[in-house]
């Protein structure tokens, strides 16, 4: 995962996320947690922003100690957690490696 502030302006964040791996929620629909996942992401960062990027550049190359994820069947609110656990992650409350 990666955050790159290269062509930062002052409203202006971008997250790139190379690949998200997701063991044992086999019988979700893939795409529909990708785009719960994006739109959730996208209203955090538009919303809250990003308090580790407030300095400029700066670049994780992964996070961990994250949220536990919710058991669920729900694409839709899987995706919408991940996400929720990745901003908490850019937002500090992660430990990044």
């Amino acid at each position: 995962m990666g955050l790159n502030e290269a062509r930062r302006t002052s409203s202006e964040v971008r997250v790139d996320i190379g690949e998200l791996v997701l063991d044992g929620f086999e019988r979700l629909d893939p795409e529909r947690v990708s785009a719960a996942f994006q739109a959730e992401l996208a209203r955090l960062v538009r919303e809250r922003g990003v308090p580790i990027a407030a300095d400029g550049g700066r670049t994780l190359d992964a996070l961990s100690g994250l949220p536990p994820l919710p058991a669920t069947t729900s694409p839709g609110r899987l995706g919408e957690a991940l996400a929720r656990a990745v901003h908490a992650g850019l937002s500090g409350r992660g430990e990044p490696r």
